[in-house]
């Protein structure tokens, strides 16, 4: 067999390859591969001049090969690869140079057995022997008694098992029918199966006398059932006759098929009583309707600068929101849900709430409340959304409830009481008391040495949900893998909604082929939007960090889920969302020296310096796994390894045979994951529950409000609808790879009727281990909806393939919301099988049929500072809104995040730009990948409506432009080139009117209220003032502003009827250089770091002695 051959290297990857073929450095290396577009295919990569070639070898319908070299040599033919090697050995045979040396494979280091703990053998047993049978000779044990234990037939090999085992307490006719078997038919039965009859004729003898009473009583028990259960069905329609038997008219079907026909059958007869008695105790539907009692919170109104003390009483089953001034007082007015418009969290004060409420008049009123804690905040807030998603009158949700659960059980069973973590209670990020009876939609609980069986393991944690959440939630998938188990249950409300469920899994143990360590997941649809679950466990060892890389990356190629359209792709790719949770195994890279050392700084709660030497997070900054994987922050202690029974004491040592293991206090077990951009997606909650203690990790939890999208119905006929449009041009891709081949692009949608392919792109100019290829052909793409209520919900993947094989270089994704107003630019980073491959710039263009999009119920709650302008009519409430909360939470949907000052540099996943939007309140250089989240405190969500728009262009190279960071007016962006003038931002993005301007001088000065996402100010044609824009960048240019007085209300709001605030002196007049007035612009959220200063030719204006730094919030003439 070829794979013994030192030059076939298997299913590598394409990457892999290369490294392999760089190391070697000789022109004429070459090595052998499984292709990884065409199965049964292969692929010769040869390297010549530092450059890689690669040639496909296909096979054709006789099975013989060829290989694709250059045009105008003879294709030949060779029945098996090593001829074919051979051969292309002599010169001339069409490939850029003949072969030469072969690379070998790397030897790859051996992983050492874990050790696995039998149970202790009993003492062999004497049974009698049968006088009758002594004298009988077996054939098939031979005449040697004394036979070496490798080479036992199967008769001794049964019979020495059997002396293990007590069987005296069994009736005496089963013993003897089991021994006789085992002595003489168990060889007659192998002869059969040698002949061709699979059927062990003499086995089903053994099975139907030791059954023999079980089988009559199953024959008499059967049709019982079947009455019951017909009994418990739905009434059979009129005239229908009586039902006839389904079961029980076969009486010579095998004993364990029959068994499994009472089992089954006592299994729906189970459920079909409790569904029966649930409902005439109040289910709805096959199931409880969920009970959320009134809650009442305690909070703090601020009124005309005095603070008063009240109370807020939530009915989420009536709906209605009460606000009372005393707890035991009369409920003194209430809001009904529809009339509760929204929540906007504060960001500088983690505890206070603002509500817009519509009142009797149609005005919209602001109500101010300060919480007792975050968590009463958080908790509230999430009681009010469980409301309005209970009576909405949408048909369908727009938005779910998640909980993910990882646990290593440590081969032990669980505790009675799992409540705490399936209601996220314990150490870090938890939900409050006050939320602990909002049941979530769908629960995925994952398990690692794991003992019980899959039906007991999900009876407990059904039983469980149904004592919490008095709802009995559906069994949807499940998958196991040795010990190793995902299970995911639903509401039944959302049964029909959840369709093509695929389950899978991989092993990743000793030779990949054990599965002690792997991976098992689970697939499937809510309504339009896909799902991914994968449950993994790693390789276990501090010192074993790369075989966890490797593990990653075998399981995100080899694990099948999802839709068999995307099989092209690894599984990072094929959902919407994508979550990744197990006991992965990493750990805190510290002497074991230091174990007293982590011991002491756990219980001091001193987690930041622990999490610095954390694999995984070092692994993630480096790209080397989980590459854009969001994590939520980790604020609880590492979960292992502790002393069973407690979680006072951590077992960091173990005596093994070769010494003393050290295990470290670490975060092994997590929940990851990994959105499409511009989706809504919020961590709740993520930390670990510390009262269950019959393993030596701690369960983890994590909760997530997921945004869906359902079955698109069009209000008009689509027949009559214009025809939509999706432009891509001017891409430059720069791919990181010494191939030396042509490439193109191919365009991948759920909104397209089939994948379309590019023009093959023109390779420029190229650095060591990386190329740049330009597309100058502009690629459009026809969705087969027009309707933006439709489209702006879709992604198109992006794949650069090479023309040579076939084989993909990259693949990215780009959200089509990103162009809802404009053309946009956007830079993705493609990846291929969890590697970094390289980076795509562009430009994206849609065009789309008229529409109005419905409002989502996510956009409910926002975060921000400054809701203050939100008062008026209703309408001046939803426009204003638009543009101070939409957009103010979450930069990741809009592919603008921030970046931890140790990472290097990055191109965001979806970082889309809008060419008219002038900039970020962030620099571009600080943009990380589509649908990360920034790191803020504990109860800081980060959510937003993906309606956002983006900002930050990005040049043709993918670089982003030198700019300036300016957290007050945005980020300072120098021209480049040719580059399109910039033109005044969307109306959609305008603010109220400000002094910003130089020309511009208001009577009283008036706050500008700042969204995080893009700040950007009015424009004003002025003829004193021009901007020129020069290939050498900006000049200066002086601007006179009044300083900005701050209000007296905390968000910097101007709230009208109240007194202002004294100006200690007279505006715009300077300071002293030492006073420095608070800018209410100035956000806890905006990054800590010093500012730049200006460059030579740039002239800063002063104000209060404050310098301000250049933007470029002007259009450039």
């Amino acid at each position: 067999m070829f794979s013994q051959q030192p030059w076939y290297h298997g299913n590598i990857t394409r990457s892999t390859a290369e490294d392999l073929l760089s190391k070697a450095g000789k022109d004429g290396s070459f090595l052998l591969r499984d292709s990884e577009s065409i199965q049964g295919a292969y692929a010769l990569c040869v390297l010549y001049q530092n450059c890689v070639y690669t040639y496909r070898i296909l096979p054709n319908e006789e099975k013989k090969l060829s290989v694709q070299a250059s045009e105008g040599v003879p294709i030949r033919f060779f029945s098996a690869l090593p001829d074919l090697v051979e051969a292309y050995y002599k010169e001339n045979m069409g490939l850029v140079t003949h072969l030469q040396f072969a690379v070998q494979k790397e030897e790859e280091q051996e992983e050492e057995p874990e050790p696995v703990s039998l149970p202790p053998q009993l003492p062999p047993r004497n049974f009698p022997s049968n006088d009758g049978k002594d004298s009988y000779c077996d054939p098939c044990r031979g005449t040697e008694r004394a036979v070496e234990p490798a080479h036992l037939s199967i008769s001794d090999t049964y019979l020495q098992r059997l002396q293990l085992i007590d069987i005296s307490n069994l009736p005496e006719d089963h013993q003897k029918s089991i021994q006789e078997y085992f002595r003489t038919s168990v060889c007659l039965d192998a002869e059969q199966v040698q002949t061709g009859n699979p059927t062990l004729p003499h086995f089903k003898k053994l099975t139907l006398s030791i059954c023999k009473t079980l089988n009559s009583e199953v024959t008499r028990i059967l049709p019982s059932l079947e009455a019951l259960q017909k009994l418990l069905d739905q009434p059979s329609s009129p005239g229908s006759g009586r039902q006839r038997n389904q079961f029980s008219g076969d009486a010579n079907q095998s004993v364990a098929f029959r068994l499994e026909q009472l089992t089954n059958l006592l299994y729906s007869v189970e459920e079909k009583t409790k569904t029966a008695v649930f409902e005439s105790v109040g289910f709805d539907g096959g199931h409880r309707k969920s009970l959320i009692p009134p809650v009442m919170f305690e909070v703090k109104s601020e009124s005309i600068g005095i603070s008063n003390k009240m109370y807020l009483k939530v009915d989420v089953e009536g709906g209605k929101l009460y606000f009372k001034k005393s707890k035991d007082g009369p409920e003194d007015k209430y809001y009904v849900h529809n009339k509760i418009l929204q929540l906007v969290k504060s960001q500088k004060m983690q505890n206070r709430l603002v509500l817009m409420v519509e009142t009797d008049k149609e005005k919209i009123q602001r109500k101010d409340y300060v919480f007792d804690d975050t968590k009463k905040r958080e908790g509230f807030c999430q009681l009010l959304q469980q409301m309005k998603n209970k009576h909405s009158d949408k048909p369908e949700p727009d938005m779910i409830t998640i909980f993910v659960g990882t646990w290593n059980m440590g081969n032990a069973s669980p505790p009675q009481n799992i409540t705490s973590w399936l209601q996220s209670k314990g150490q870090g990020k938890t939900r409050d008391d006050t939320a602990n009876k909002i049941p979530h939609d769908i629960y995925v609980i994952g398990t690692q040495e794991d003992p019980l069986g899959e039906k007991d393991w999900i009876d407990t944690v059904r039983g469980a949900l149904r004592d919490i959440t008095n709802i009995s939630y559906k069994h949807i998938a499940s998958q196991t893998l040795w010990s190793i188990r995902i299970v995911v249950l639903a509401k039944p409300e959302h049964e029909n909604r959840i369709s093509h469920i695929f389950s899978d899994s991989v092993k990743t143990g000793i030779a990949n082929a054990l599965g002690n360590k792997g991976a098992v997941g689970v697939s499937f649809m809510f309504n339009r939007t896909s799902f991914g679950f994968v449950n993994s466990h790693l390789t276990s060892g501090s010192e074993k960090k790369l075989r966890r890389n490797q593990n990653y990356i075998n399981i995100l190629r080899f694990l099948n889920l999802g839709d068999k359209k995307l099989n092209r792709f690894d599984i990072t790719h094929r959902f919407t969302h994508l979550f990744w949770l197990g006991d992965l195994n990493y750990r805190v890279e510290f002497p074991p020296q230091d174990a007293e050392n982590i011991v002491m700084k756990i219980k001091q709660q001193q987690y930041q310096e622990l999490l610095a030497k954390d694999q995984l997070s070092i692994e993630k900054k480096e790209e080397k796994v989980f590459i854009d994987y969001e994590e939520e922050e980790i604020t609880f202690a590492p979960t292992y390894r502790f002393e069973r029974d407690t979680r006072e004491k951590y077992a960091y040592t173990k005596a093994k045979a070769t010494g003393t293991k050290y295990n470290l206090p670490s975060w092994c077990d997590r929940v990851l994951r990994k959105s499409y951009p511009m989706v809504h997606v919020v961590c709740n909650s993520y930390g670990c529950s510390n009262d269950i203690m019959t393993s030596d990790h701690s369960p983890v939890f994590a909760t997530f409000d997921v945004g869906v999208t359902s079955q698109f119905v069009s209000k008009n006929d689509l027949s009559k609808e214009p025809e939509g449009a999706i432009k891509f041009m001017n891409c430059v891709a720069v791919l990181y790879t010494k191939s030396k081949t042509k490439f193109f692009m191919e365009f991948h949608s759920s909104c397209l009727e089939k994948f379309v392919k590019s023009a093959e792109g023109e390779n420029q100019e190229s650095t060591e281990g990386s190329i740049k290829v330009r597309f100058g052909a502009q690629v459009e793409l026809t969705p087969i909806i027009a309707d933006p209520e439709y489209l702006l919900d879709q992604h198109i993947l992006i794949c650069i393939k090479s023309t040579d094989c076939d084989e993909s270089y990259g693949v990215g994704c780009v959200a089509l919301r990103s162009a809802e107003s404009s053309y946009n630019e956007f830079c993705i980073k493609l990846t291929h099988h969890g590697e970094r491959t390289g980076r795509l710039t562009g430009g994206i263009q849609l065009h789309t049929s008229e529409g109005k999009q419905t409002e989502k119920l996510y956009d409910f709650i926002k975060v921000g500072d400054d809701p203050a302008a939100g008062k008026g009519k209703t309408g001046d409430y939803k426009s204003s809104s638009a543009a101070l909360a939409t957009d103010i939470s979450n930069p990741s949907y809009m592919g603008v995040g921030y970046k931890s000052n140790n990472q290097t540099e990055r191109c965001g996943g979806n970082i889309t730009s809008q060419r008219t939007v002038a900039s970020s309140a962030h620099s571009a250089k600080e943009m990380t990948l589509g649908n990360l989240s920034p790191k803020k405190t504990a109860y800081d969500h980060s959510t937003s409506s993906p309606t956002g728009k983006t900002s930050g262009p990005v040049t043709e190279d993918g670089q982003p432009p030198e700019m300036f960071d300016n957290p007050l007016y945005g980020s300072m962006s120098g021209s480049r080139g040719n580059k399109e003038h910039l033109t005044p931002p969307d109306a959609l993005f305008a603010f109220p009117k400000t002094d910003l301007d130089a020309d511009r001088q208001p009577p009283a000065p008036v706050p500008v209220p700042r969204i995080r996402s893009f700040t950007c100010s009015e424009t004003k044609q002025s003829s004193s003032t021009t901007n020129t824009v020069s290939s050498s960048g900006l000049h200066s240019q002086n601007i006179n502003k009044k300083p900005v007085v701050p209000c007296r209300s905390e968000g910097g709001i101007s709230v009208t009827g109240r007194p202002p605030v004294p100006m200690k002196s007279r505006t715009g007049q300077p300071q002293e250089p030492q006073i420095k007035p608070r800018d209410y612009r100035d956000s806890s959220e905006l990054p800590s770091k010093l500012r730049p200063p200006a460059r030579l030719g740039q002239t800063k204006d002063v104000h209060h002695e404050t310098a301000q730094p250049p933007k470029i919030s002007r259009p450039l003439k």
